[in-house]
């Protein structure tokens, strides 16, 4: 079947151009000068975790300074599929023999907890970034197979976690897929991730938070009486508390043995004439490595990604753009049996991943005022939800009772 809107010429294709920064209402205004040199606290990265982070502190009543070496939401974030999953890269039973049951439990249940909260929050300061809860669809693949994904589903309902295992017949009646097995959970979602973002940065902005750029902090340095940060041009800022939220890109001081780099592929469809109704509404993963993953956003395009490489240098190389995008094109209508044609947009990204599989939310090692949110793998958007709500815990005196969960390691 041809759903396509209509057929796009080779060279109209975006090569490496995010699909959501030819969406609106993603611009913010920023300065060159933040106009002083001392602040409560300055977040370091107006990206989606800094926006959180800043949003949530600049609330608290702090004065807050936000940096970024780019303009804002130019970074990584753009580069997000944006499937704001509960679900974590590492499955609970596997997260349970790595770090044992308590720690593993509390991790799902605070990512699903804090999927509704960022849901929750878009409606109170009523961003308009296409936020919509959906259930996710995690399909049997070479990592997890049919009797594995029955464990699995077991382990998140005993814990509290709604999880439906579904078997092949109802898989190939409601989803039109070829699979074994899966698993159908609520509590995900998906959003427009650069208006995410940029609604978040406005929204502390309006609270008096300063949003500078471009400004490069190389080097930093703590104090009794608070943290001072270096810049590229030869300014020194300093404030209470630092937070660095950069993604892939971090000061040799926030390395960690557990935390690397790896790449990821991602593209947009053409506008589809015709999508079946499931997946308009529906996430959908795999368990397998590579793993693709895809979703609908409102304007008819499908959103795919996969075929994650442990090589932060190859996201650069167009060729290797052009095969992965070919090959998942190829893996989406295999598995859906949907002609998507070429995809419109598709780009490549360098993004940090941890061997548990949560992220790091903590005190940088040998430091009582920074904090480092690094390490994200799949679930960007979620953990930079949890990661806003421990930082600012932190900083304003209070105990987050998941802190632990994300120590470096």
């Amino acid at each position: 079947m041809n759903g396509r809107d209509s057929e796009t010429r080779k060279d109209d294709l975006r090569t490496g151009e995010p699909y959501w920064l030819a969406t609106k209402g993603i611009s913010v205004p920023f300065v060159a000068d933040p106009g002083r040199d001392r602040f409560d606290t300055i977040v370091v990265g107006a990206g989606i975790s800094g926006a959180l982070t800043a949003e949530a502190l600049s609330r608290a009543g702090q004065s807050v300074l936000i940096l970024d070496r780019r303009p804002p939401v130019r970074g990584s974030t753009p580069a997000s599929t944006a499937m704001i999953q509960h679900e974590i890269d590492t499955p609970l039973t596997e997260l349970q023999d790595q770090r044992g049951s308590r720690a593993a439990n509390a991790a799902w249940r605070r990512s699903v907890k804090a999927v509704s909260d960022l849901v929750a929050l878009t409606q109170d300061l009523r961003i308009d970034c296409q936020m919509q809860p959906k259930p996710a669809l995690y399909l049997a693949g070479d990592q997890l197979d049919a009797e594995d994904l029955w464990a699995e589903a077991k382990a998140r309902r005993k814990i509290g976690i709604a999880a439906e295992w579904i078997g092949r017949d109802r898989l190939r009646e409601d989803f039109g897929m070829d699979r074994e097995a899966a698993i159908l959970s609520q509590d995900s979602a998906s959003a427009n991730p650069a208006q995410l973002s940029a609604g978040l940065l406005r929204a502390a902005k309006k609270r008096g938070a300063v949003i500078a750029s471009p400004v490069e902090v190389t080097d930093m340095a703590e104090m009794p009486g608070g943290v001072a940060l270096a810049t590229r041009d030869g300014r020194v800022l300093t404030a209470e508390h630092v937070v660095f939220c950069t993604g892939y890109e971090f000061l040799p001081q926030m390395r960690s043995r557990s935390h690397h780099v790896t790449s990821t592929w991602a593209l947009a469809t053409l506008k589809l004439r015709q999508m079946p109704g499931w997946l308009k509404d529906t996430i959908v993963w795999e368990a397998a490595d590579p793993y693709l993953y895809f979703r609908a956003d409102p304007s008819g395009r499908i959103i795919a990604g996969g075929e994650d490489e442990d090589a932060s240098e190859k996201n650069s190389d167009p060729k290797l753009l052009a095969r992965k995008t070919k090959k998942i094109i190829g893996k989406l209508k295999a598995l859906t049996g949907l002609d998507v044609g070429p995809a419109e947009y598709m780009w490549a990204a360098p993004f940090s991943v941890t061997t548990d599989g949560l992220p790091i939310i903590d005190r940088v090692e040998g430091h009582e005022r920074v904090w480092a949110v690094m390490g994200f793998g799949g679930n960007g958007i979620t953990f930079s939800m949890i990661a806003a709500q421990i930082v600012a815990a932190g900083i304003m005196g209070q105990a987050d009772r998941d802190a632990s969960l994300f120590r470096y390691r």
